[in-house]
């Protein structure tokens, strides 16, 4: 089952009924949701009220809750703190894993990462041998930093509209569209994570007593190319402003509904991760020594 997004980007009350996620709006009748169909509630708007009842039945529900700030980007996520069964015994096998097996698994996934890269440059009529090679280059946790490597080819060729286009958090468009697209698959793969029974501060690559989403931030990677993709055909359609129109956020909260190609069968994105996130917990556990990525196929 694909679970419903709800974004709110006007004033409104929230409360729950009977288990339904009630929605109030001046001159609007109301309406409501099962929250059992919800995976995200977006809170964008300051004037939106919601219950210690909504926030109780999310949790119970594994709904993760995102909050915007007031220039509308997300800023904060909200999720369960136990999200599985096996909490502890999963917890004990993420705590024990060996060194070798996070710098594998790392590689694993600077190999996924690269090879959508490639699929994406492939799209935009950029292939690259260059890509090609780089991906059969990493080596165990990525010691030679072809990821770094593979972006600088990457991000020099992807965008026929902005040619001199610099990656970085605060540069110029579309970074922010960027940044957004980044935020909504973060919250993402924090609910399968956190469904899996994962600490999600405890990473295979990133460190940072900060970030409590290392492993987050760890198994995102090979996802951000199809962020990169939608910018890509926002930019196609001159469809990038200043600002986020609503129906950009939209398009990209829309990807959990996406379909994409992992290990051979076509799932929406939000079972990929999903599937991402259990192939995780058997590397840990020892049942299996695959992690399980998508790979980026053009619409």
């Amino acid at each position: 089952m694909i679970k419903r997004t709800l974004l709110f980007a006007k004033p409104a009350k929230l409360s729950i009924r009977n288990r339904q996620l009630w929605i109030e709006r001046k001159e609007e009748a109301p309406r409501s949701v099962p929250v059992a169909d919800i995976g995200m509630l977006i809170i964008e708007h300051q004037q939106i009220s919601l219950s210690h009842a909504v926030i109780q039945a999310c949790m119970e529900a594994n709904v993760i809750i995102v909050n915007c700030d007031d220039r509308h980007m997300p800023q904060g996520i909200m999720h369960p703190l136990e999200g599985h069964v096996e909490l502890s015994e999963r917890y004990q096998a993420q705590l024990s894993a060996s060194v070798p097996l996070k710098k594998n698994l790392w590689a694993q996934t600077v190999q996924a990462k690269i090879t959508n890269q490639t699929g994406v440059l492939r799209w935009r009529g950029q292939p690259s041998l260059k890509m090609d090679h780089l991906v059969r280059e990493v080596t165990s946790g990525d010691g030679t930093n072809c990821e770094g490597q593979a972006a600088a080819i990457y991000w020099s060729s992807i965008f026929d509209s902005y040619p001199l286009f610099i990656r970085e958090r605060f540069g110029e468009p579309p970074n922010h569209y960027l940044n957004y697209g980044y935020a909504v698959i973060r919250a993402m793969m924090a609910r399968a994570l956190v469904s899996s029974g994962l600490l999600l501060a405890l990473g295979i690559h990133h460190h940072n007593k900060y970030n409590a989403f290392c492993l987050v931030d760890d198994i995102m990677e090979p996802y951000r190319p199809y962020v990169d993709a939608l910018v890509c055909a926002l930019a196609d359609e001159s469809r990038i402003g200043d600002e986020l129109l609503t129906a950009e956020k939209m398009a990209f909260w829309s990807l959990a509904s996406q379909d994409v190609q992992i290990d051979s069968v076509t799932s929406p994105m939000w079972n990929a991760m999903q599937r991402t996130a259990q192939s995780l917990v058997k590397c840990f556990d020892g049942s299996a020594r695959k992690l399980l990525y998508p790979q980026y196929e053009a619409v």
